[in-house]
């Protein structure tokens, strides 16, 4: 049983907390002074729930240069590599048979992962003005 913290799993609260010291890293090697938007992906089969993410994000974030940023999360597919056809194809949660020839001898290709795919941020111009910078 994964304990819960007003509402949020543990679980999820640890992966923000890892999330946010990635993007303060990433704020820092770009001199950034705030961070807007996070963007993530994330599959089907990674063991995070994207609701109880959202709202660990808001803890996590907490005391951050990350305070104010908004997560942005986008849904991955499943897709499989066939060994008896060499396809590759979508497949479902709970089917991961070849959508091709529907032999149920695949790989998983992706859609277990968990991935940083965005960060904006604003950082100070030399002069004192604001610039806006995104990192992909």
């Amino acid at each position: 049983m994964t304990r819960c913290w007003r509402g949020t799993t543990v679980h999820e609260l640890s992966i923000c907390q890892a999330l946010i010291e990635q993007v303060e890293a990433v704020a820092r090697e770009q001199g950034a002074v705030q961070v807007v938007q996070v963007r993530i992906g994330i599959g089907p089969l990674s063991g995070v729930e994207p609701q109880l993410l959202e709202q660990a994000f808001l803890l996590a974030r907490a005391g951050s240069i990350a305070a104010s940023a908004r997560l942005l999360i986008d849904h991955l597919p499943i897709r499989v590599s066939c060994r008896q056809c060499g396809q590759e194809t979508g497949a479902e949660v709970a089917n991961l048979a070849c959508g091709n020839c529907g032999d149920w001898h695949t790989q998983l290709v992706s859609g277990d992962e968990m991935l940083l795919s965005r960060v904006e941020l604003v950082r100070e111009a030399p002069a004192g003005i604001m610039a806006d910078a995104t990192i992909n």
